[in-house]
């Protein structure tokens, strides 16, 4: 289990498999594990695949104080530099490909390819502040409906309903979400990376899912719209969860525009 320091934390990352780097960065309330373990090994035949967990989750440490996109971006950033040589592909996945879009406007040497998972730009609307200030009182108060909040806005309908009554009585008796989860949305509160967006150069593919109630699509179109270049694919029928149960498709889009890239490529 290696860790690095920065300069107010020390990030846990895992690394598997061997050959060019592959970043996969986790979102609110997920970590490393929960969020990339059933993924990792549709890699790791032909790429070094790094997951760091970056403040709030697993076992990353720091100073407690309040999160910004910076830090957990230049989490990411040691994270990466200590584990695999650049320049890398980066795959961030909601909270995560926000902090995944600022690493490469402001590491662009370190990233030769750039795929945002059901991210968005800012929590600057009404539906997204709505959203983030619900989530928090929900979670000072009753963690229980924060949970039911979570997978009910996470999942699509189908999905829900695939758990059935015993799984997701299952989910209420687990032990998520982590005790680092509220600063975790409190930052994505503050989110507001527009500024940065048209610095990037990395290839950037932008995935959003159509029936997504927890970060609606139209996140996942405003940064298509802003970074330069990118291409946008939205996956219909899936909620911004529904991939955890079945990573296949997502997997596909993933090396699919990753592959296209240029061995040579440099961001």
């Amino acid at each position: 289990m290696p860790f690095i320091s920065t300069q107010n934390a020390r990030v846990q990352y895992e690394i598997d498999g061997q050959g060019p780097g592959l970043v996969l960065v986790h979102g609110m309330g997920g970590d490393a594990e929960k969020v990339f373990g059933n993924v990792v090994d549709h890699f790791t035949d032909t790429r070094t695949v790094v997951r760091p967990n970056f403040s709030g989750s697993g076992q990353t440490t720091d100073d407690g104080r309040e999160l910004t996109v910076d830090d957990v971006s230049e989490q990411i950033t040691a994270a990466t530099r200590a584990a695999v040589e650049g320049p890398v592909d980066l795959l961030g996945f909601s909270l995560g490909a926000v902090a995944a879009a600022t690493v490469a406007a402001r590491h662009p040497e370190l990233v030769r390819s750039l795929v945002l998972v059901a991210g968005w730009t800012d929590s600057t609307g009404p539906r997204d502040r709505f959203y983030f200030e619900t989530a928090r009182k929900l979670l000072a108060t009753d963690r229980e409906l924060f949970k039911r909040f979570s997978t009910l806005t996470g999942f699509g309908t189908a999905t829900v309903d695939r758990f059935g009554h015993e799984g997701l009585a299952h989910s209420l008796a687990d032990a998520w979400p982590p005790a680092g989860i509220a600063r975790q949305v409190d930052l994505g509160l503050a989110v507001d990376i527009r500024p940065l967006l048209p610095a990037i150069t990395a290839p950037t593919l932008v995935i959003g899912f159509a029936d997504d109630a927890m970060i609606p699509v139209d996140g996942s179109r405003r940064l298509h719209a802003a970074i330069p270049g990118s291409r946008l694919i939205e996956v219909q029928g899936q909620g911004h969860m529904d991939w955890f149960t079945d990573p296949v498709e997502l997997v596909e889009l993933a090396r699919d525009f990753i592959d296209t890239i240029p061995a040579t490529q440099h961001a």
